[in-house]
């Protein structure tokens, strides 16, 4: 680059009298070049292709766009008016990185790398694949694409080594993400992995954060190496043995500090900060001690920090609502990121776009300065997804309770004294019951009508009044239709040969009276997208599915089969093919009920119900957060009496920072008493009063009363 610069200022400097011949045939030669120079100009401005080699692109992108960033649709270069470039748009990106002369992006399709930002090659070989079953026109067809990879990092001395991470496991490769080897998992049965990162210290070390188990670290040159936990000066979960999320984890290279902190003495390793997920939190390791000291805590009971990006000077973190940079090494709180640097960051609104994560240029003259890099930044921007189902709060209504004006009408009065503006009804009950009559034949065939609601009737009473209407369905829990057709639907039992029942007591065959259908069934999956269509063409307004998971009591447990499973389909490829079947034929809202435990840690075990993958299907995720059905001592601290706070408080922003922001998290609150030790002490309208308390003062995203017989006696 430097001729054309060169070229572009002296044909345009200013000249005194005695040099005119000189200036005329210059200018004469601008005139010739006026085309070229304009080309010029706008290649820099992101609105021409590059007519400059390779190396010489590399060093103007931070003048022709300061800013590029990775969203939904795709990577973008952005130029100083706010003009969008497209660079690629095969897919979702989620981070972006940039090291050694070459760009890597985290996205949908897995990791891509490029040395132009033009031609960008997968480098997934290696990595696990999921497969996706589509069922169309009574044909199916799979789609194999790579699983998703929660996080990717590239050690800062060593930019050939990568390292990248799937829910349950970890990834090597040492040629650029040429191949992968696999480094194996945690030594626990579930999965829940969040943030990777690599370091020599000064062999070859690799981080991995666990949801629940929080921080391990691995040396995988070393003969029997073995994942071993690093948590020592991490905060902990109030009441549990567990270290609560690591959120990101940042590789320094190693630098030298003032002399005054070091005694003018050089670091000899690189240096390894960490953040949390669920309070704002951030620790330096010291690595000999295996010990991390904590060098920011605002104090606050609940906040997200993400997205460490470190330099000589600053440290610089995403929280809610605001990037902000601590002094590294000065005492002193976090200040908001520097002027300029947010008006970069703002041309990607100026260009309509949302960006999941950006690379930042300050000096678009110096662009051998390195950028800012940061991810998460849906954090920045907190506005509801779904904005009709928001703040929706209501009850349960028992559909027998629905069916004459009478039985209804004291429902509708606690509605209205309690100033509620929801229900939710079962169309599809636990006993896979059909609780309407269909106009579909092809309902009729698989389910069976009991005791049915007038939906219209019922429907113009609320609507009358005002009331947001949820129609709910009980999809793979469904005794009726895992009975039909000699249970050709059915979750199998291998050793009886027959359909699978859950048994509590399975010498004495006592049932828990559970009777379950195949999730990966594309024919099951027709029946309920009928089902949840047509209640929406009649007019509900969302529809919310239930047991929408795998069976997960029972002694037999053991013993079930799924006889729909195709190869290479697990559990989190049924529920998302299920989806995703669901998503292209229904248009309403859709709301999903989920257990308390998945939607308080990033895992998805023995059920199927990763918040991370369902979230881009739903709007709404309503997690049971159900205090009797915790652990007794669960966050019963002093003052016990606030547990029931403190849980969907806390629930309630753990789930939707879990989700990345793109669902509203909408509880169920437990109105019921259960023989349990915290309730036989504790329950009363209080607890429930304490419950919706932690719900709108997590943002007021809404709830819904659950008691299953339909007595709210207990609700504030």
């Amino acid at each position: 680059m430097a001729y054309p610069f060169s070229l572009f200022f002296t044909t345009i400097s200013p000249m005194n009298s005695t040099q005119k011949p000189q200036r005329q045939f210059r200018e004469h030669r601008f005139g010739e070049h006026r085309f070229v120079w304009i080309g010029v100009f706008f290649f820099l401005m992101g609105a021409l292709p590059a007519p400059f080699p390779l190396q010489a692109q590399a060093e103007v992108i931070p003048f022709r766009w300061p800013l590029i960033v990775g969203t939904e649709q795709g990577l973008f270069g952005i130029n100083r008016f706010g003009a969008a470039v497209p660079l690629w748009t095969g897919g979702a990106v989620r981070k972006i990185l940039h090291r050694g002369g070459y760009w890597i992006l985290l996205s949908d399709q897995g990791v891509l790398v490029s040395e132009d930002l033009r031609r960008w090659e997968p480098r997934n070989r290696g990595l696990p694949v999921k497969t996706i079953k589509i069922f169309e026109g009574g044909k199916k067809s799979f789609i194999t694409q790579i699983q998703e990879i929660k996080d990717l990092e590239l050690n800062p001395d060593h930019p050939e080594i990568m390292v990248c991470a799937t829910n349950n496991g970890a990834f090597l490769s040492k040629d650029r993400g040429l191949s992968w080897e696999s480094l194996g998992s945690l030594p626990y049965k579930t999965n829940g992995v969040k943030a990777v990162a690599a370091a020599y210290l000064p062999e070859l070390t690799i981080f991995l954060s666990h949801s629940i188990y929080g921080l391990h670290y691995l040396q995988p040159d070393r003969e029997g190496a073995v994942w071993s936990p690093l948590n020592a000066g991490l905060e902990r979960l109030e009441t549990t043995g567990n270290t609560d999320e690591v959120s990101d984890i940042a590789v320094v290279p190693a630098v030298l500090p003032p002399a005054a902190l070091t005694g003018g003495a050089s670091p000899e390793e690189p240096e390894i900060y960490v953040s949390q997920t669920f309070r704002r939190r951030i620790y330096r390791l010291d690595w000999r001690e295996k010990r991390f000291i904590s060098i920011l805590n605002d104090g606050s009971s609940f906040g997200t920090i993400d997205s460490l990006d470190i330099d000589r000077e600053r440290i610089r973190f995403v929280k809610e609502g605001a990037v902000m940079e601590l002094r590294r090494w000065a005492q002193g709180e976090p200040e908001p990121l520097r002027e300029d640097v947010k008006a970069r960051l703002a041309l990607s609104r100026r260009a309509g776009l949302k960006a999941n994560c950006a690379v930042i240029w300050i000096n678009g003259f110096l662009p051998h300065r390195e950028p800012i890099v940061l991810s998460e930044l849906w954090l920045l921007d907190d506005t509801p997804q779904q904005k009709e189902a928001f703040g929706r709060e209501g009850l349960y209504l028992p559909v027998d309770h629905a069916l004459d004006p009478g039985s209804l009408k004291s429902y509708l009065d606690i509605i209205t004294e309690r100033n509620l503006n929801m229900v939710v009804i079962d169309m599809k009950d636990d006993y896979g019951r059909l609780r309407f009559s269909p106009e579909d034949p092809a309902i009729i065939e698989k389910g069976r009508v009991f005791r049915p609601v007038d939906i219209e009737t019922f429907l113009a009473a609320m609507k009358e009044r005002g009331i947001y209407t949820v129609a709910r369905i009980v999809v793979f829990k469904d005794p009726e239709l895992a009975g039909k057709e000699e249970g050709k639907y059915a979750v199998w039992d291998e050793r009886t040969n027959r359909p699978w029942v859950g048994y509590f007591d399975a010498e004495r065959r006592t049932s828990y009276d559970e009777r379950w259908v195949d999730p990966y069934s594309e024919e099951v999956w027709d029946y309920i997208a009928a089902v949840a269509g047509e209640l929406h063409r009649r007019g509900f307004d969302e529809i919310q599915f239930d047991y929408i998971r795998f069976p997960t009591d029972g002694e037999n447990l053991a013993d079930a089969r799924y006889r729909w499973q195709d190869t290479g389909m697990d559990r989190e490829s049924a529920i998302l093919s299920f989806l995703r079947h669901i998503r292209k034929r229904i248009k309403a809202s859709l709301s999903i009920d989920i257990y308390g435990a998945n939607g308080w840690y990033r895992t998805g075990a023995r059920t199927g119900q990763e918040v991370e993958l369902l979230a881009p299907y739903v709007d709404v995720i309503c997690p049971m957060y159900y205090p009797s059905h915790f652990e007794q001592e669960f966050l019963a601290q002093s003052p016990a009496e606030l547990r029931p706070y403190r849980i969907y408080f806390l629930g309630v922003q753990r789930a939707h920072r879990i989700a990345r922001g793109q669902i509203t998290v909408r509880p169920y609150a437990q109105a019921f008493y259960l023989n349990v030790s915290y309730d036989r002490r504790y329950y009363n309208e209080n607890y429930v009063r304490l419950e919706v308390e932690g719900v709108r003062d997590a943002g007021n995203p809404g709830f819904t009363y659950w008691n299953n017989a339909g007595r709210y006696d207990d609700i504030p």
